[in-house]
């Protein structure tokens, strides 16, 4: 009989494309998502992993009209550059699609009739905010003011960045167009609305029940849920989106929000669509088994505990809801929140020219604020990359390979019984499952810390063997023991750092890739007799004045943009 296989979708928070993402924008979403997908392939799961470009909205269109062109050119333009620089960060998505995907365009109307149908639209003549200076009306991000919970005074139209409560303009205390600044007025205009009130009961039971939910995702959700929740709004009067399907809705658009997060079905539809299965998206998306996991940062919670199942089982297609909803807290640079406008941060197109890719995947995942707000700082990135990656996991796996390599030549048969060796082979199984079971929770940082806990036991192992004074058949006990340590390293690093991880495998004398092998391979020592591929060092050490001069390059690399 056939063991069947986990199904498990995979998804990030769709970036906007009005602006390159920061690495906090990384960490909290499409790296996460990555690293899950890379290591459930590596457990024999059946993944697909999927995301794509925001493209829509208010902001890409009026940022188009500043530049004189269309808005879908400029969102075009950006989306290639999104995917150049997902591919230079190796993230391994199945498909990375884009709102403006006619799959997309199509499945999101039609789940919007299906929806109306059920009785859960209505329309309703409203007052909105309109700016009598730019003459448009001002949805969403295009209103600031204070936020009438909180009073925090950069509230937004949507949503409260302080204290994470959607908001509608009108809510706002003060409200300022964002464009020129000034006082808007309220005008009346109809707008169709999505009744989210009518399923908080089903979203109650669903949040409770869900015990894969992480406790700021489930806290945060049911308060709002018993606070009591309001129809959302799904049209807007801008031009660039996709038009509403709804009798009388012409010249309306779907709001960005309540199309973008339909992006997670399209999209796998998409994907099985290229692949010539056009069906098979629906095994997944209907499955009761199917495990869905999405990456986001912790202020997108509510749009995908609340606003993305309240949509799904408004379809009444019978959908998997959220399995978990991993989102992170924030990655602060100094202290501070990454602002796009003060350009504090840094942005993941300079990251790459200043250091190479591993240094940053694994820095990243090391600092990624599972628990609480984790702050990235330049000295923190030289310690992590200085003492973890390079001291403990590179310098072991440099003394390994160098030793056998000059002694061997290949990897030696154990062939005496020594103590220490066997003790080592059993602390690295131990390691291997506990690692895969807080990648499995998703807990990517603290997974990290045990791969380094577990390369400085083979460095201490090394320092009490001392294989190099040792006979022949002695030190090939010894080693093979501690080339098991390097072989699971290899695997077990292959979702966080791929490239450095090949190498290692490579090294091991391996031609094949590493991320196609099972995690569980870990736990079995390399086949002797393999000849060794002869090592070079991995990593190097950071110095300040790397530092000094990566903050000078991307300082040049900002004045250029600036022109």
């Amino acid at each position: 009989m056939v063991e069947k296989r986990e199904k498990w979708m995979i998804f990030s928070a769709w970036p906007y494309v009005n602006s390159i993402p920061h690495l906090g924008n990384l960490v909290g979403s499409i790296l996460s998502a990555d690293v899950a997908a890379r290591f459930l392939r590596m457990t024999g799961a059946d993944v697909v992993f999927a995301s794509g470009s925001d493209m829509h909205g208010t902001p890409i269109e009026v940022e188009a009209i500043k530049m004189g062109i269309t808005p879908k050119e400029l969102a075009e333009n950006n989306h290639r550059k999104f995917v150049e620089l997902f591919e230079k960060w190796m993230i391994s998505f199945d498909n990375y699609s884009k709102t403006e995907s006619p799959v997309h365009i199509e499945f999101v109307q039609d789940f919007y009739r299906r929806v109306y149908e059920n009785g859960y639209i209505f329309d309703d003549i409203v007052q909105m905010l309109y700016c009598p200076n730019d003459k448009i009306f001002l949805p969403d991000r295009f209103v600031v003011g204070t936020c009438p919970y909180c009073g925090y005074e950069k509230a937004h139209g949507d949503q409260c960045e302080n204290c994470g409560r959607l908001l509608e303009p009108t809510m706002l205390v003060d409200p300022r167009c964002t464009i020129c600044g000034a006082s808007p007025v309220v005008k009346s205009t109809r707008h169709w609305f999505f009744d989210l009130p009518a399923l908080s009961e089903k979203l109650e039971e669903y949040v409770e029940g869900n015990n894969n939910l992480p406790s700021n995702a489930r806290n945060m959700s049911l308060q709002m849920i018993r606070d009591g929740l309001k129809p959302r709004s799904v049209t807007r009067d801008n031009k660039w989106g996709i038009p509403a399907p709804f009798p009388g809705a012409e010249g309306k658009t779907i709001y960005v929000w309540m199309e973008a997060v339909l992006g997670y079905v399209s999209a796998v539809k998409e994907y099985f669509e290229r692949r010539g299965e056009p069906e098979k998206w629906r095994e997944f998306w209907t499955d009761k088994e199917t495990k869905t996991a999405y990456f986001i940062g912790k202020d997108n919670i509510p749009f995908h505990v609340i606003i993305l199942p309240a949509l799904l089982m408004a379809s009444g297609e019978g959908y998997v809801l959220p399995w978990t909803v991993a989102a992170t807290e924030y990655l602060l640079f100094k202290g501070l929140k990454f602002s796009k406008s003060k350009r504090h941060g840094i942005w993941i197109d300079e990251a790459l020219e200043v250091f190479p890719l591993d240094y940053w995947r694994f820095a990243l995942i090391a600092l990624r604020p599972e628990v609480r707000d984790t702050n990235f700082t330049w000295e923190e990135f030289m310690r992590i990359v200085n003492n973890e990656l390079n001291d403990a996991i590179g310098n072991y796996v440099h003394r390994v390979l160098t030793l056998t390599y000059k002694r061997f030549g290949q990897i030696p048969e154990p062939s005496a019984e020594l103590e220490e060796a066997e003790k080592l082979h059993e602390t690295i199984r131990g390691y291997v499952d506990t690692v895969k079971e807080a990648m499995y929770r998703f807990r990517f940082k603290e997974a990290l810390s045990r791969i380094v806990q577990l390369a400085g036991e083979g460095n201490a192992y090394l320092n009490r063997v001392k294989p190099w004074e040792l006979g022949d058949e002695e030190a090939a006990t010894a080693l093979y023991a501690a080339l098991h340590l390097v072989k699971a390293l290899a695997l077990m690093l292959s979702p966080i750092i791929p490239v450095g991880a090949q190498r290692i495998w490579e090294y091991l004398g391996y031609s094949d890739e590493a991320a196609g092998h099972l995690w569980d391979e870990a736990k079995e020592p390399p086949a002797p007799g393999a000849k060794l591929v002869r090592p070079k060092p991995l990593f190097h050490k950071v110095t300040e004045e790397d530092i000094r001069a990566a903050v000078e390059k991307i300082e040049e690399m900002r004045q250029k943009k600036r022109g």
